[in-house]
């Protein structure tokens, strides 16, 4: 029998975790599976921190009811109305009646269109307030994270800042719940995906959410997915891995991303990674688009600041998985990229044209000549390749 985990006096942890579901959103992979994270405190009034995945109901209801201890439950606070997080509110209505759901006007919208609930909704403004008893909570909307509705919910009393999804990872919860019982070391690049794959787009209203932060003096971090973080040095540094990638911040070294159908446009591909490694570029990393999910491809691309596209002319067009990958990457609209590309074609070129259009639309910066390649590699493609590396390379060293 599963039970609420306590995370102090009157604080308790709620979640469920899933290792059962493929694809979150059903577009990224979860091999390490996720955490749908609840919250309670329970003080003269109660009040509850999202729910979870409806397919996860009976157990979180079964956690509720526990912490709970017979107590009414008076508040549910909604930070973010996406439905592996408020997918749980209907049924939670139907079994407290009274229950306030409390959000903001984007939310009881969102509230009303989802479960048709239009009483016992508490709408509230950005900075109010609500007093649970010694437990005072402070509503801070944070619009475009990722949602319009989404909102984070401060306890003064613990110093707890509820983020919603912001802070939070792929990754299931492994029996510790805060990063204090777990090597959290794991969940950072976990992190670094769910952020580059759901959040990315919204670099600037990220920028907005943590100058907001700023005022806060923040003990804990609860997100809605993922670890609890309680360590100074970790919410640090957790605060820190969200302010970068919201600034579209790289670390030097290069994502090479290309697609091949017999193999040509990849030996293109190790030529300018080679290039690469012999003028001390250490972090290269090759993805081919046919075999590697985009979420991890997208991943590294904004963790570095050099990006490499190759693509065969497939149709007159791209390489089809390179121009879905090229989409995905505007769709989140990278910033402060070094940008190379290459290509190759049979009896007419396009990929390379594309290309240069995707150079144009993102605002990339251009580095080196494009190379083209017509059927195989020969002294002259393979010295363009070099070529390329190199330039990378050095405009890379520029930053140091």
């Amino acid at each position: 029998m599963l039970k609420p985990i306590p995370l102090k006096e009157d604080l308790y942890y709620i979640g469920v975790n899933d290792r059962t579901k493929h694809l979150f959103e059903n577009l990224w992979p979860l091999p390490k599976g996720v955490s749908y994270n609840s919250y309670l405190i329970k003080d003269e009034k109660t009040a509850l921190f999202d729910t979870v995945d409806i397919c996860y109901s009976d157990i979180f209801f079964h956690k509720l009811e526990i912490a709970l201890e017979g107590k009414s439950l008076d508040y549910v606070i909604i930070n973010h109305m996406e439905p592996d997080h408020s997918g749980s509110l209907g049924l939670l209505r139907n079994r407290f009646p009274n229950v306030q759901i409390v959000g903001n006007k984007r939310t009881a919208d969102m509230v009303q269109g989802f479960f048709g609930i239009t009483d016992g909704v508490k709408v509230i403004d950005d900075g109010e307030e609500l007093s649970l008893g010694k437990h005072n909570l402070v509503f801070h909307l944070t619009p475009m994270v990722h949602w319009p509705e989404t909102m984070m919910t401060y306890d003064t009393y613990y110093k707890i800042i509820f983020s919603g999804d912001a802070f939070g990872t792929f990754g299931t919860l492994d029996g510790g719940i805060t990063d204090a019982q777990l090597h959290p070391e794991r969940y950072y690049d976990e992190m670094i995906r769910y952020y580059s794959n759901v959040v990315g787009k919204f670099g600037s209203p990220v920028q907005k959410a943590l100058e907001k932060l700023k005022s806060l003096d923040i003990k804990y971090i609860c997100s809605t997915h993922g670890p609890v973080w309680t360590l100074d040095e970790q919410i640090q540094k957790v605060i820190g891995i969200y302010d970068k990638l919201s600034r579209y911040e790289g670390d030097e070294g290069v994502v090479i991303a290309y697609g091949s159908m017999y193999g040509n446009t990849e030996q293109m591909a190790e030529t300018v990674a080679y290039e690469l490694a012999q003028q001390g570029i250490r972090e290269v990393i090759l993805h081919n688009v046919s075999k590697r999910s985009h979420s991890y491809i997208i991943r590294d691309i904004f963790k570095y600041k050099g990006l490499i596209v190759g693509s065969p002319t497939y149709n007159n067009k791209l390489f089809p998985e390179v121009e879905y990958l090229l989409s995905k990457i505007e769709g989140r609209d990278m910033k402060h990229r070094y940008f190379g590309y290459f290509g190759s074609f049979t009896w007419a070129g396009a990929a390379v044209k594309r290309l240069a259009q995707f150079a144009l639309d993102t605002k990339f910066e251009v580095i080196g000549d494009p190379v083209e390649m017509r059927q195989a590699m020969r002294t002259d493609s393979y010295d363009a390749c070099i070529s390329l590396g190199k330039a990378m390379a050095d405009r890379l060293k520029l930053d140091k």
